[in-house]
């Protein structure tokens, strides 16, 4: 139902071109006749003008270029929801990149585990208990580590997702889990594995923190294997012109060790879920085409916020509710695909009104008798 803006525009200008012509041919058909008396004549002329300028080209140029478009979208599993967002993606500036399960798998696995008073085994009992009932990727990697060690887990109550982290209730006692601001919020210290979860973060891994009540318990560190194509697609993009900036929840640490696997030199790090819909605004302030991939609960706010969000396939429902494309194959090459489909499309829509207009500006004078003399 949203038509593109070539379209609206093609269909502003046929409101004042069909009628001129209507009342063009009565002209032609009734002042020469007048003049010659050859009525026969020059109504027979002012039906050729009729025909030679019915706008039903200027009409079909758009369109059809736009259901040829989305149907080649389809056939490379990139599903289009409107005209008008396939117009922008040609004109995309800024692409910006949810890092987990977008530029990463987002399968991530548990690495490394750092307790503090208690055994390993005792945190990840812990952990996996109170991430349970939460659907984050983090949440689902401890809970394979929890069942690849048999662990069995213990019910919580009064869970409770707040940014970046969750609060549930153990045996009686308050659980904290989440990143290192979450802890901060919450008044634990964990001055004491600082050093240990910096080197984490160098090595691109995402460190969880857990304590009960007050008392810190150690960290669990995550790391999620970026997409073997991330890579060479972000290159391709930033090849062709356009700027790359990747959002994350993680620290700034992390956030670049990806980036630099990936070459994407601008990074947005730490950020809440509400935050990401703010970095696009600013983003599109600075008066540049912004889109926006992502695939999760949290990015639904930014791809709707964008002047065009892509979900990944594989993610969220709310996510791809959100988006105006949705990329089937979950690979970032489909966003290259995507823009240069677009650009192909807004080509082809120009050349069908290019020689839509061109037979119209030759085929009206000579009908309207301009070679008559």
């Amino acid at each position: 139902s949203k038509k593109a803006k070539a379209e609206n525009f093609i269909t502003k200008f046929a409101r004042y071109y069909t009628p001129a012509v209507v009342i063009g041919a009565g002209l032609l058909a009734v002042i020469p006749s007048l003049v010659t008396g050859q009525w026969g004549v020059w109504v027979h002329r002012a039906l050729i003008f009729l025909v030679i300028s019915c706008p039903c080209a200027l009409g079909l140029a758009t369109p059809v270029a736009i259901m040829v478009g989305t149907g080649k979208g389809a056939e490379y599993g990139i599903l289009i929801k409107s005209a008008e967002s396939l117009e922008m993606l040609g004109k995309a500036q800024t692409v910006v990149l949810d890092k987990t399960g977008t530029v990463t798998e987002g399968r991530p696995r548990v690495t490394d585990i750092i307790s503090i008073g208690i055994t390993e085994e005792e945190l990840l009992h812990v952990a996996a208990s109170v991430e349970k009932p939460s659907e984050h990727p983090l949440s689902v990697a401890i809970g394979q580590a929890a069942e690849e060690r048999e662990l069995a887990l213990s019910p919580v109550t009064d869970f409770t997702a707040v940014p970046g982290g969750i609060c549930a209730n153990l045996d009686g006692a308050a659980i904290y889990a989440g990143n290192l601001d979450y802890m901060t919020r919450c008044g634990i210290d964990t001055s004491s594995i600082s050093n240990t979860a910096q080197t984490l973060a160098r090595q691109g891994k995402t460190a969880l923190y857990f304590a009960r009540e007050s008392r810190l318990l150690g960290l669990i560190a995550v790391a999620d294997v970026v997409k073997p194509d991330s890579a060479a697609a972000i290159k391709t993009l930033r090849e062709t012109g356009r700027e790359v900036v990747l959002l994350t929840g993680d620290n700034e640490t992390t956030a670049q060790a990806i980036a630099r696997q990936v070459g994407v030199s601008r990074v947005i790090a730490q950020l809440l879920p509400t935050d990401k819909a703010e970095c696009v605004e600013e983003l599109q302030k600075e008066g540049r085409c912004t889109v926006m991939v992502g695939d999760g609960i949290n990015d639904a706010p930014a791809l709707a916020r964008a002047d065009v969000g892509l979900a990944i396939g594989a993610g969220t429902d709310i996510a791809i509710e959100s988006a105006d494309v949705v990329l089937m194959r979950s690979s970032l090459w489909d966003i290259v695909t995507a823009t240069e489909l677009s650009r192909a499309v807004i080509r082809n829509i120009r050349e069908n009104l290019f020689w839509a207009f061109i037979y119209n500006a030759i085929g009206i004078p000579v009908a309207a008798g301009i070679l008559y003399p």
